[in-house]
Parts: C-alpha cells; structure tokens; sequence
C-alpha cells in the first residue's frame, strides 16, 4: 500500500498500522504525536489498519531545558 509519510511516499504492506509505522522509523508510539488524514490520531487508534493513499505526520518530542 502506498502512504505519505511526512510529505514523503512510502511503500507499507497491506493491513499495516499506525503502530507498525512508528516502529518502523524505530520510534516508540508513546513518544510521538500522529496525525492520519490531516486529524490528530490518538493512541487507541494506532492498532487500526491504514488505508492505501493515507497521510500521516509523525512528530517526535524532543526534552530540552
């Protein structure tokens, strides 16, 4: 299935999630915000499964001080 990822294609296979997404970038799901289809996603939905042309935006927190 064919995804854009932060502005940027991305091939994943059928049936793949939100979850399986973020690990793929190697990023832990409670340490990011996701946006799916230009809407805030929130974490009970990241088992759902993607659909072919979705958007997603995955933004990391970052600690600082």
């Amino acid at each position: 299935m064919n995804l854009i990822v932060n502005g940027q294609p991305k091939t994943m296979p059928d049936g793949s999630t939100l979850r399986a997404l973020v690990t793929e970038f190697k990023l832990q799901p409670e340490k990011v915000a996701i946006e799916l289809n230009r809407r805030l996603a929130r974490s009970d939905k990241y088992d759902l499964p993607l659909k072919d042309g979705d958007e997603v935006e995955i933004v990391t927190f970052v600690g600082g001080g």
